[in-house]
């Protein structure tokens, strides 16, 4: 009988480990995960700082385009 008890014992013993195995490699995964939606997040943000240049940037051409262009008109 007490051999049965060891092995019992034993039994539930690697469940409790193998249970908290996959809960560490979840914990692992979900914030390899979220490092990874935040990198994204950070490019995208890159990417819209870029953007928001460059079209300052062909907004400011285009008004001094306007600008050059009324003045020719006044002389």
């Amino acid at each position: 009988m007490n051999d049965m008890t060891q092995l019992l014992h034993s039994m539930e013993n690697t469940l409790k480990l193998q249970n908290r195995a996959r809960a560490e490699r979840r914990a692992q995964k979900a914030e390899q995960e979220k490092k990874d939606f935040q990198e994204k997040l950070m490019r995208a943000a890159v990417n819209k700082m870029e953007l928001e240049g460059q079209a300052s940037k062909v907004k400011g051409a285009d008004d001094a385009v306007h600008r050059d262009q009324l003045i020719a008109m006044m002389m």
